[in-house]
């Protein structure tokens, strides 16, 4: 059975949430980056060499706005786009050395940031998170789009 939660706390776990990445990329900047830029970034870092399609339905962006970023970055040196030797009618985006070199960048000063506020909270709070853990992974899980067809929606399983 489901646990039941209050709006109150909903709306507190939503600010929260919203907070916390807001206090995150104020204190740990890509020079200017937006948020989507970063986050293009980041994808291909971990997951490339992508094709444009895969990456814009792994970030949620229309094709417009994902070219739009994608040029961005790949005129800053950040990304290369190619085509994809499987199919050479296709198009693939790379990170360059530059690009994964501030992906790296970037990745350690927000574990830092994380790390250095962990270690100020009361052993307490910060058990609860760590127990917490599994039950935001899961949120993240649920909120996320699912692909056409994925069979893995709130839907398939069984719930409206």
């Amino acid at each position: 059975m489901a646990t039941v939660y209050s709006e109150d706390e909903v709306t507190r776990l939503k600010i929260a949430l919203a907070r916390i990445a807001r206090l995150v990329d104020r204190q740990v900047s890509g020079g200017g980056m937006t948020r989507t830029q970063l986050s293009v970034l980041g994808t291909v870092a971990r997951l490339g060499p992508l094709r444009l399609g895969a990456l814009a339905e792994t970030e949620g962006l229309n094709p417009t706005m994902l070219s739009r970023v994608v040029g961005k970055l790949e005129a800053d040196g950040l990304l290369e786009r190619s085509t994809d030797p499987a199919d050479r009618r296709v198009a693939q985006v790379q990170v360059t050395e530059a690009g994964e070199l501030l992906h790296h960048r970037l990745r350690r000063e927000r574990t830092r940031l994380f790390t250095d506020a962990l270690a100020r909270l009361p052993e307490e709070q910060a058990r609860a998170l760590r127990s917490a853990l599994p039950a935001l992974e899961s949120l993240a899980t649920e909120i996320a789009p699912q692909p056409a067809g994925s069979g893995t929606g709130a839907a398939a399983r069984g719930r409206p």
